[in-house]
């Protein structure tokens, strides 16, 4: 488990974490998300050491990183894709690895193969594509067989093919009982694969909840409808209270009020229908609703944090 409590960092005037307090559970993934420079990658950074905290802990198993005895045993990490020595093939850096936790060089075949790099493996990593590059640093990370994984952005650079293999592999992590922490900008995948959510914005925690939770902060379920003449359905269901948008000729978005109920005010009215199905709430109309009023912050020059 990670816990955080009051995580602060500070650069200058600028504050970039703002008293963190959370818990990332095992057994499921958790999504974290927040908008460019809302302190995503820094708080991650304070997780695993490489940042000091001004204030506050981080504490994996209820222990500070660099007080771990055998860190790769303990959290498997992909920050940055890139973070390879170029002219080492893919098996040297994976064995350099693991001979300095003592992992036997078998490990680093079955990680290979898990990744999907095992006929890839003699070449030289600065010539890999970003996506053999996350492939590359997934399986570091799997090396140590850790409890804890935390992936930053995982499926950059990654086809189709391979965001489902990344779904199903954080999945099924969890579904393993290890703590999964995944961030990422894609909010349709971030739906498909996490089970809770947590939102930072301005450093700040906005929200901590399971996924159906966060998405009731969104637009709710709403029912579209085509129909070549709608305009006495329209008058049914503006009689009956219901809310109606008309976004393109021929087309109607409707809330406040049933798929069921529509069909039958159609019937009646003898609308014709050339589609009835239900929208669901997005994560990223949800995602929008909570962060729209946080700001991100930048260092004087303009970067994010």
């Amino acid at each position: 488990m990670i816990a955080l409590r009051g995580l602060t960092k500070r650069y200058g005037a600028v504050l970039a974490v703002d008293s963190l307090d959370l818990e990332v559970h095992p057994g499921r993934v958790t999504g974290l998300l927040g908008p460019n420079g809302a302190g995503k990658s820094t708080t991650l950074r304070m997780v695993l050491g490489l940042d000091h905290p001004t204030a506050g802990r981080a504490l994996i198993g209820g222990r500070p990183y660099r007080e771990l005895e055998h860190p790769l045993r303990t959290v498997g990490a992909v920050l940055d894709a890139r973070a390879v020595h170029p002219g080492r093939s893919a098996r040297s850096h994976l064995r350099a690895l693991a001979r300095s936790h003592h992992i036997p060089d078998r490990r680093v075949e079955e990680v290979l193969d898990v990744v999907g790099l095992t006929e890839a493996a003699g070449r030289h990593a600065g010539g890999f594509s970003l996506g053999m590059s996350q492939r590359l640093g997934i399986a570091s990370a799997l090396l140590g067989d850790p409890e804890l994984l935390i992936f930053d952005e995982p499926v950059n650079g990654l086809d189709p093919d391979g965001v489902r293999w990344i779904r199903d592999l954080t999945r099924s992590l969890a579904e393993e009982g290890r703590t999964v922490l995944l961030s990422s900008h894609l909010m349709s995948e971030m739906q498909l694969t996490a089970d809770h959510l947590v939102v930072i914005g301005k450093g700040r925690l906005i929200a901590d909840a399971p996924l159906d939770e966060v998405l009731e902060h969104g637009p709710g379920t709403a029912v579209r409808v085509r129909a070549p003449h709608p305009e006495d359905l329209v008058a049914a269901l503006l009689a009956e209270g219901a809310g109606v948008e008309r976004p393109a000729p021929g087309e109607l978005v409707v809330t406040e009020t049933s798929i069921e109920r529509v069909g039958e005010l159609a019937h009646r009215a003898g609308v014709a229908l050339h589609e009835l199905s239900t929208r669901g709430a997005s994560l990223e109309q949800a995602y929008h609703e909570l962060t729209s009023n946080n700001a991100h912050h930048t260092f004087s020059n303009g970067d994010p944090l």
